[in-house]
């Protein structure tokens, strides 16, 4: 009896220890799995990225500017460079819509400053050109494009930018013109529906930083957000007051 008891307490004394490299043993297999489970997702992150990156890049490159756009009642062009510029007055000086907004422009310039570097007609820019020195970026165009609308009662309006601009513009500006048609008119500075955006670095870097930010366009419609100085916060909800 008593070599049962030795050999039943050195058994019994043995059991923890099993035990605890089982329980070991299971905490690394829960981890791996986590791993896995990570290194997948992310993974499909990277793909899913990648590949939207590809067809947002291909439809950019593929955007074409309109021969002879239709009529509208007015015009919108969002600043940012002077090609843009010279197409919304162009589009104004063919009668393809009654006013035209420029927005975005900088509170430091004046209208006799934007006049004398945009040319063309004074007498058409004095009369049917309007300027929003509000807007900071594509949001802000949004805005104050909106009001401008609103306060005019235009269904249809032409939206001058560049192609890589024009699908985070045409987004932004969707949102909030509910009771108005866009008709978009991209400005080409660069031909890439070849493809030869993947051997140009700059027109990479281009596609690739819109493409983010087209990205952080669509997240806002899901998750309100709103710039800052600091960078981006959430937005306050009419709930939160």
């Amino acid at each position: 009896m008593a070599m049962d008891a030795r050999e039943s307490t050195g058994t019994a004394g043995q059991m923890p220890v099993v035990v605890a490299r089982s329980l070991g043993h299971g905490k690394l297999s829960r981890l791996k799995a986590a791993l896995r489970v990570s290194a997948l997702s992310l993974l499909i992150l990277a793909t899913l990225f990648a590949g939207g990156f590809g067809w947002f890049a291909n439809k950019v490159s593929h955007l074409t500017t309109p021969a002879d756009p239709a009529k509208a009642d007015a015009i919108i062009v969002l600043t940012g460079g002077q090609s843009r510029l010279d197409a919304a007055m162009d589009l104004l000086a063919s009668g393809k819509g009654e006013r035209l907004l420029i927005s975005g422009v900088h509170p430091s310039a004046s209208r006799r400053q934007l006049q004398a570097a945009i040319g063309g007609d004074k007498r058409l820019f004095s009369c049917c050109v309007d300027i929003d020195r509000a807007a900071l970026d594509t949001v802000g165009n949004a805005e104050e494009s909106a009001k401008w609308v609103e306060s005019h009662a235009y269904g249809t309006v032409i939206l001058v930018t560049n192609n890589y601009h024009m699908p985070r513009s045409l987004l932004e500006m969707g949102r909030l013109l509910h009771g108005a048609k866009l008709e978009p008119y991209p400005v080409v500075n660069t031909n890439l529906d070849n493809g030869s955006w993947l051997t140009k670095p700059r027109a990479l870097r281009v596609l690739f930083t819109e493409y983010n930010k087209y990205l952080l366009a669509l997240a806002r419609g899901i998750v309100p957000m709103k710039p800052t100085s600091d960078g981006i916060a959430l937005a306050e909800t009419a709930a939160g007051g």
